[in-house]
């Protein structure tokens, strides 16, 4: 398995694929296809990913900590178990409230 692939037929546990780095972000691509994407990030506390849009609708889900998102200027904060869908074309972000796994998937 290289760095950034997950192994088919094999069970995972997402918490346990990804580290969390001191001072920064990590992200494991988990599914690439012409029709969308799965990637994992851990985030340090006081990380993020400044505002910006996307093309496609993506699904946001914390599998860890806990996170501000940022949709259309309105501030949700989620924790371990929640889920959001940011929409195709509105501007997001994404603040790691203290350290936080997340699954981002995106389809086309």
């Amino acid at each position: 398995m290289e760095k950034n692939e997950f192994n088919k037929s094999e069970i995972f546990n997402f918490q346990d694929k990804v580290d969390y780095s001191s001072g920064g972000i990590v992200s494991k691509q988990v599914i690439k296809t012409e029709k969308g994407n799965v990637s994992l990030f851990a985030f340090d506390k006081g990380e993020g990913l400044s505002e910006h849009t996307a093309p496609f609708d993506a699904m946001v889900q914390i599998i860890e900590g806990k996170a501000k998102i940022t949709i259309g200027g309105v501030d949700f904060e989620l924790s371990e178990g929640n889920t959001i869908i940011m929409p195709a074309n509105i501007s997001h972000a994404v603040f790691a409230l203290g350290k936080f796994k997340m699954v981002l998937t995106m389809i086309r």
